[in-house]
């Protein structure tokens, strides 16, 4: 039974206000038909007491799309019990009600959610890109609010570690941290040895627990024991210097700059990331996270990328641009078009700056466009408050855009002849600060690139000629001089080199640029009056038109880019890359860094609204339970900038609309009007302060109203308006007096609008968050100052976030997605339940412990690590079910299968009878014409063998009868002799005839059986002497056939060797005429010839021979006695030789291939091979021996015989002087 409400006034809240109001607008409705789900009872957390509850509407009923619906009957506001009638639930709670005094207290909370200073923030008319989503939630204060209860006593802690004398981390007197061990106690005081080896004093409040040693160094500061200060600067400091720059703080990637190249990119870090082979930290793996989620979910990403100046912001977007154009490479070059425009983004946007050698002094959003596959379809790049003031002034030790220095160090001899270019210490523009190069960078080298760029743009040759002539008029632009002509300071043109060069490249006329800066028109009626313009309004005329210039060429490369890049296929998803400019605070900070800054300020809004903010509401909007973590929140800084009327941006508009106002009466206006805000602050003289997120920053008004109105006369657009330039002509255009409104408008106002539309824009998508951190301020790799690295963490909010996720629920389903997920791990049918109760029922079934998760009034709310386990469990299920289907659909496919077989075996057995009856039917014709010699062949055989077989039948039988009649001729001999029985010679009986018959008969089948296997037997010999006699006819006529072929070959070569032979003889012969015509006395003394003759027996005079060199044949058949053959002679008794041997040897190869030879000669065909390479061989030699005795006959018949000559009397000679 239900209990009556106390009739006792309590203080509503504002959802009891709403849910009254729910309640009387639908009473007028139909009852409701179904019963309420049951809520149960949600867990307690142990590390803090539940919070205060209210009672459920007895309707409350959860929607299919997770909202709440149904009649709201009541509330109850007193102790009341839970009884449970049916399916209906009433739910009671302790005390329900908040005492006021804690309700105030937690109002005036700063950065607590649902108070009162929040709603009056969320009710003001102040401009806000939040409000209109703001507006539309649930407004007050969340259910059951409790004030924040620390998790873990620190003097507690610290106590444990006194007594167990474990490693702390102790605070010295200079403020850093340092680590130690706990040597002893002494009443208040503590002595901790140092890692030094010093022992300091310091008090317990002082300490702060340590990690152990095992945790140092870990991806995830999450995984830290004691999240404190020092424990995560010591494990960023571990990992920076073992040149892991990435770590991870929950959702949040941090990226420290390590100023040096670092072995962590390229394409095998981006294979292994894609592969899932490398799951650390890394600016890959989480663009491959958000490229997952947008190809699953269908819902745009963001890389929000955000740090100081210097942090490495924009290297981090560039890998993170490179690993998703590998990611979607399609093959149609639109990645590497994107990536290209890294490079005219660098050149015509970064800057040298004090903190940051490659600093973007501008924003940009980049939009890659995906398509349902997963290919880059096209991109889009916006830019943001391009710092137009750096073209004209540069402060000491930076540089201007990189695109200057380059074109001036870079440009062939014919484009700076062209552009009447000088070197970069020329131009006053560019040598304000005295620096003009980068240590490590070449800027020769960066135009080249530059140019490489521009033609893989397609930017044509003709606007590339454009964009560098428009570069160079600005430089000279700088250079034109004014000189004074009275007393007033008034000024005119001076006509020199600057001034021709830059009307020259503007395509103008000098006499107009002059005009234009040393005058300005005003309009007095239907009159125009020119009036002179003194020193300063002239240099200040200049630099205006210089930035217009700048800052259109800058706006027209943007459009060429986005038109290239607008692909023309459908788009299914977006990843946006953010990239601006870092929180920046220099010694003089001008409008530019105001405007950064507050850029600064509303990132970090939008990072504490995702991380922190929204959050913690979600928790509370849905009734778990949850202790506040508290966090500084920015709202009342942006509220400084954006309030109106009496914001910094609405009193910059409004003394800018006056023409009298100078920055001294700026100054006084923020002052009178904002004194009272805490994060303002007065200064001395023009300047002024701000206390932003990551700390105070004094601004110095001077030039603010200018550079915030960025005023360009008419009369230079009328100037550029008739330049034959292109695109200054188009430019200027666009920016005529009475043109768009958007014209009209601040500098501040436009930067605030493209904030605003930039913040809805991120609010679309799913947000992934970078936070680069810069080490030191030198920019020195492997110095870590963790002074400089703390305060950057406590400014960016890492450390709430890490707290916020540790003690959260980062995995979060609504009742329906969980129960349709997971309901199969219930052991019983679940239809009949709801939602949330299916829900619980299977975090019970899978024993998940009460503080690991918790269920709100629409959502089932899981810690880190539990949805992994819930799908393990699914995985392993359906695994089971797979299993369990597997066997089923292989017995059903088997049983199948046999079915099949079966069919398949009876349908070819009729198939094959059918065949065989058609086979049987056709057997006689067939017969008939193909197999009557077979047949009459085994008629023969059959015929024969029956003659026999009968023959030899007949004898047997004819023998027999002869035996017969002689042993009846026996018997009647044996009559006649006496005591002989007349049985003995009586004649055979009949049985006795049959069985020898039947005897015979069967001896004789066993005779014919064996014949015809013997038949048989030979018949299939004469079959294997027949194949063989075929097969050695076969090889007959190969051997035959290769012997026509050798004896063909050998017939040629001898035919040959005859040939040269007869040569050799016909050419000695006419050599041995030529010899006996000149010299008919030769004498062959010398050792190097034969010679045919026998010599002298004393040797000393030779023996005469009336032919030097007879006939080979006489030579042949009469060698001389003691003299060496002739060389003629012995190559033709080998050659006789050895055609006899190869007669011979061809011979009997025929004879063993015939069979006619019963030699050694085994293998006929080996022996052939080996007798055709002999032939060859020889063949080979003996050509070589002819070609040398044909040279030693040719050396003799030319002169050789006076060599030999003097050779004897040398000898002689010799002999006579030894003696």
């Amino acid at each position: 039974m239900m209990l009556s409400a106390s009739s006792a006034p309590v203080t509503r809240s504002s959802l009891e206000e709403m849910l009254e109001s729910l309640r009387q607008r639908d009473e007028a409705l139909e009852r409701a038909k179904d019963l309420p789900p049951a809520l149960p009872a949600r867990p307690t957390s142990r590390a803090r007491l539940p919070s205060a509850r209210l009672s459920l509407p007895t309707d409350f009923k959860v929607g299919a799309n997770g909202r709440l619906e149904g009649k709201v009957e009541s509330i109850l506001e007193s102790k009341v019990e839970s009884v449970v009638l049916g399916s209906k639930l009433l739910v009671s709670v302790d005390d329900i009600r908040v005492e006021e005094p804690k309700r105030k207290e937690l109002e005036c909370r700063i950065g607590s959610f649902g108070s009162r200073k929040m709603r009056k923030v969320m009710d003001s008319t102040d401009s806000n890109p939040y409000v209109q989503e703001m507006n539309q939630q649930c407004r007050g204060s969340p259910i059951g609010s409790m004030p924040t209860i620390n998790e873990v006593e620190w003097e507690d802690s610290i106590g444990y570690f006194i007594r167990k004398k474990l490693s702390v981390w102790c605070q010295l007197s200079n403020g850093m941290w340092a680590s130690g061990k706990i040597q002893s106690t002494s009443g208040d005081e503590t002595y901790v040895a140092l890692a030094n080896g010093n022992v300091v004093n310091v008090p317990p409040g002082q300490l702060l627990p340590a990690n152990p040693e095992i945790l140092d160094g870990v991806d995830d500061l999450m995984q830290l024991s004691y999240l404190n200060d020092p424990s995560v600067l010591h494990n960023l400091k571990y990992r920076f210097t073992e040149d892991m720059i990435y770590s991870k703080a929950g959702p949040v990637l941090i990226a420290v700059n390590p100023f040096k190249d670092v072995p962590l990119y390229g394409n095998n870090a981006m294979d292994a990331y894609r592969q899932k082979d490398m799951d650390w930290p890394h600016v890959y793996a989480l663009a491959n996270t958000a490229y997952e989620q947008m190809m699953r979910d269908g819902k745009n990403q963001s890389l929000i990328i955000s740090g100081e100046s210097g942090a490495g912001k924009t290297e981090t977007a560039k890998y993170a641009m490179k690993y998703l154009a590998a990611l979607g490479g399609g093959g149609g070059g639109m990645e590497v078009e994107m990536l290209q425009t890294n490079c005219l983004l660098e050149a015509f946007g970064n800057a040298k700056t004090l903190r940051n050698k490659n600093s973007s002094r501008f924003g940009k959003l980049i939009e890659i466009h995906f398509t349902s596959l997963g290919k880059i379809s096209g991109a889009k790049i916006q830019t943001f408050l391009l710092e137009k003031s750096r073209v004209v002034q540069v402060g000491d030790g930076e540089r201007s855009y990189h695109v200057f220095y380059q074109l001036c160090s870079g440009a062939p001899s014919l484009l700076k002849e062209k552009l009447n270019l000088k070197a970069a210490t020329e131009y006053k523009y560019l040598n304000q600060s005295e620096c003009f190069e980068i240590d490590g960078v070449d800027d020769a080298l960066k135009f080249q690139k530059l140019q490489e760029a521009f033609d893989l743009l397609r930017i044509c040759k003709e606007d590339q000629a454009q964009v560098f002539q428009i570069l160079a008029a600005i430089l000279w632009l700088g250079n034109i001089k004014f000189q004074t002509i009275d007393n007033e300071n008034h000024v005119e043109v001076l006509a020199d080199e600057a001034l021709a060069n830059a009307s020259k490249l503007m395509k103008c006329t000098a006499q107009g640029l002059m005009v234009a800066l040393s005058t300005h028109k005003i309009r007095a009626g239907s009159d125009n009056i020119s009036k002179i313009k003194t020193l300063q309004q002239a240099i200040d005329a200049r630099d205006a038109l210089a930035k217009f210039m700048y800052g259109n060429l800058f706006d027209w490369l943007m459009e060429q880019i986005n038109k290239l890049l607008d692909g023309n296929q459908n788009t299914w998803g977006s990843i946006n890359i953010l990239d601006i400019y870092g929180f920046e605070s220099f010694k003089k900070n001008s409008f530019e860094q105001f405007c950064i800054n507050y850029a600064n300020e509303r990132l970090q809004q939008h990072f504490n609204r995702h991380l922190l903010k929204l959050e913690q509401e979600e928790y509370e909007e849905d009734g778990i339970d949850w202790t506040k973590v508290d966090f500084e929140d920015n709202q009342e800084c942006l509220d400084l900038f954006e309030k109106k009327p009496l914001g910094l941006l609405s009193l910059l508009d409004e003394e800018s609309n006056f023409p009298n106002a100078t920055d001294l009466t700026l100054v006084n206006k923020l002052n009178k009007h904002l004194n009272i805000n805490p994060f303002f602050k007065g200064q001395r003289g023009r300047a002024f302060g701000v206390r932003h997120y990551a700390g105070e920053v004094v601004y110095d008004t001077n030039g603010f109203l200018e550079k915030n109105r960025d005023p360009l006369h008419s009369d230079f657009i009328q100037l550029l308006s008739s330049s034959n330039c292109k695109l200054l002509s188009l430019k200027s255009s666009l920016s005529q007096p009475g043109g768009p409104e958007s014209s009209t408008q601040s500098v501040g106002t436009k930067f605030k609008a493209q904030l605003f539309k930039l913040m809805h824009q991120l609010e679309n998508t799913t947000p992934h968050f970078i936070r680069c951190l810069k080490p030191n301020k030198k920019q020195l790799p492997g110095m870590y100052e963790e002074d400089l690295v703390l305060q950057q963490l406590l400014c960016c909010g890492i450390m709430e976030v890490m707290r916020i996720a540790r003690a959260g629920y980062p995995s979060r389903m609504t009742h329906q997605e969980f129960a349709a997920r997971y309901a199969l791990l219930l052991p019983e049918p679940s239809e009949h339940l709801d939602p949330l109760s299916m829900s619980v029922a299977v975090l019970k079934q899978l024993n998940v412990l009460p503080e690991m998760y918790q269920v709100g009034y629409t959502k089932v709310y899981l810690r880190t690590a539990q949805i992994a386990r819930l799908e393990e469990q699914r995985t392993k299920a359906l695994r089971g079910v797979i299993s369990v289907q597997n066997c089923f659909r292989g017995s059903k496919a088997r049983r199948h299968f046999h079915e099949l077989i079966d069919g398949a075996t009876t349908l070819q057995s009729f198939v094959r009878g059918e065949n065989a009856r058609r086979k049987f039917d056709s057997m006689p014709k067939t017969c008939n014409v193909n197999t009557l010699p077979v047949v009459n062949e085994q008629l023969t055989a059959i015929i024969c063998l029956q003659s026999v077989i009968r023959g030899w039948l007949t004898r047997k039988q004819l023998n027999d009868k002869y035996k017969l009649r002689q042993s009846s001729q026996d018997n009647t001999n044996s009559r006649r002799k006496p005591g002989r029985k007349i049985s003995e010679v009586k004649v055979m009986p009949q049985e006795q005839i049959e069985e020898l018959q039947s005897t015979l008969l069967a001896e004789l089948q066993k005779r014919v059986v064996k014949a015809e296997q013997s038949l048989a037997h030979r018949d299939e010999e004469n079959a294997a002497l027949r194949e063989q006699v075929e097969e050695y006819e076969k090889r007959w006529s190969e051997y035959e056939s290769k012997m026509k072929t050798m004896e063909e070959t050998w017939q040629m070569q001898m035919t040959s060797l005859q040939a040269s032979l007869a040569t050799a003889r016909k050419s000695l012969a006419a050599d041995n005429l030529t010899l006996q015509q000149q010299s008919p006395r030769h004498y062959y003394d010398s050792e190097d010839y034969p010679s045919i003759g026998s010599r002298t027996p004393g040797g000393s005079t030779p023996r005469k021979i009336p032919n030097s060199m007879p006939d080979l044949r006489v030579a042949k058949e009469q060698p001389t006695n003691g003299a060496r053959a002739h060389p003629v002679t012995t190559l033709l008794r080998e050659f006789e030789q050895q055609t006899q041997n190869f007669e011979s040897n061809c011979k009997a190869i025929v004879d063993a291939g015939s069979g006619n030879s019963s030699g050694s000669i085994l293998n006929p065909d080996e022996a052939l091979r080996r007798l055709k390479n002999q032939f060859e061989i020889w063949t080979k030699n003996y050509k070589a021996k002819l070609r040398e005795a044909k040279q030693r006959l040719h050396k003799l018949s030319h002169g050789e015989n006076h060599k030999g000559r003097r050779g004897w009397w040398a000898k002689i000679g010799a002999k006579m002087l030894t003696k």
